[in-house]
């Protein structure tokens, strides 16, 4: 009975992420924007993690076309994301508590200002022009993880779609080595390792995944739903943090 309720609960999940990712829909590439070439600059100068190197004058603008992230439909599909990784068990603790230290993060700062920071982008932009958004536990870094994170949920999902009696323990050593482990230190990347030794087996997670009377095909219809929704959104967030100069932030 406990599995039955937690496959329910783990499939309505699913579903529920399907809901808040159709309404980014509307939010994507409005309008024009003009990015100041000094924020950049700073980005760069305070960037100790990567090689960007920048030649940039302070009257200088960059055209880019607008995006807007709405803090509180993108912070619930991160949540929905923790309940999915509770319902697979302790092997995803690490991941798990990083999302959600994340997104406690970017909801306090969304809090101080709720009028002004209801748009992740404006939280960006205030880091940045601060030249604070890649020193220390900033919301910047957060949302470059959660975005990871997401990203890691896409390519795991991708996976399983294609066969899900996929190896579990291949499929999320597969995912983490194109998404995540790129920008992992050692310390960061030890973790990941140990966890995925303890990845529950494929028929386990499909099991969760399922809800009573849903058969694997209907199943992998709505995976391949959930990730063609999740594209989208990934794509025009990355594009924000290669023009805030913040894709290359790497952990310890």
């Amino acid at each position: 009975m406990k599995r039955m309720r937690e496959a329910e609960t783990a499939a309505s999940e699913i579903r529920s992420a399907i809901e808040e990712l159709s309404l980014f829909g509307v939010n994507l590439k409005i309008g024009c924007t003009t990015v100041p070439a000094a924020a950049a600059a700073s980005v760069a100068a305070a960037d100790t993690d990567t090689d960007i190197h920048t030649q940039t004058s302070s009257t200088t603008t960059t055209t880019s076309t607008q995006h807007h992230v709405h803090i509180k439909p993108f912070l619930s599909l991160c949540n929905i994301l923790i309940q999915i990784l509770d319902k697979i068990g302790p092997t995803m603790a690490v991941l798990r508590q990083d999302i959600h230290q994340n997104i406690q993060r970017l909801e306090k700062f969304h809090d101080s200002d709720p009028s002004k920071y209801w748009d992740v982008v404006e939280i960006l932009k205030k880091e940045v022009n601060e030249g604070k958004a890649k020193k220390g536990p900033t919301c910047s870094k957060a949302f470059v993880w959660l975005n990871r994170s997401l990203d890691f949920t896409r390519a795991l999902l991708q996976l399983l779609v294609k066969d899900l009696g996929k190896n579990m323990e291949e499929a999320v050593e597969e995912s983490y080595a194109t998404t995540l482990k790129p920008w992992h230190g050692w310390i960061s990347s030890a973790a990941y390792k140990v966890a995925i030794k303890l990845v529950p087996d494929s028929q386990t997670l499909v099991d969760i995944l399922k809800v009573k009377d849903e058969d694997n095909v209907m199943l992998k219809e709505e995976m391949q739903n959930l990730v063609a929704l999740l594209v989208p959104v990934l794509d025009q967030n990355n594009e924000i943090l290669r023009m805030y100069q913040l894709d290359k932030l790497k952990s310890t």
